[in-house]
């Protein structure tokens, strides 16, 4: 028997899913968040650049960690809701090439020390079907066109 939660769940991820576009996310990806922020009466949209994390929860609850260095050397952290209507779009801006699921050492780490190595992504193109071999024209033929000509 399904679960009624996950049913309601499952609804709610597809509707959100139709309305936003929410790329392929990992730890270790440097990705560019914008946020919609309400000042009194006005809105703008804010951009938060860093390193993501750590990635949390399920479906609808998903949640990503993103860390950045600020000034003076401060690292500041921020969980998002993928799916938050606030979240206004998510872009990668880099992937990098980690062994953990969460990088929560990188908050030790200062300078050089905290880099990650980046890792190239190469876009899968479609096989294109296979051609069949040209055919060989017969040189009886051409050389019988050539005689009626």
């Amino acid at each position: 028997m399904i679960d009624l939660v996950q049913l309601v769940e499952n609804e709610q991820l597809e509707r959100l899913s139709a309305k936003k576009e929410v790329p392929r996310l990992r730890p270790g990806d440097v990705v560019r968040v914008h946020l919609r922020i309400v000042e009194g009466n006005r809105e703008r949209v804010q951009v938060f650049e860093g390193t993501i994390i750590a990635l949390k929860g399920r479906g609808v609850g998903r949640t990503i960690t993103v860390r950045r260095i600020a000034s003076h050397g401060v690292g500041v952290e921020r969980i998002f809701p993928i799916y938050s209507p606030r979240v206004e779009k998510i872009e990668i801006v880099r992937h990098s090439h980690v062994r953990r699921a969460k990088l929560y050492y990188l908050r030790k780490l200062r300078g050089k020390k905290a880099r990650l190595r980046q890792r190239f992504i190469t876009e899968k193109k479609p096989k294109a079907p296979p051609k069949s071999a040209p055919q060989p024209t017969p040189k009886a033929d051409q050389a019988e066109v050539e005689e009626n000509s």
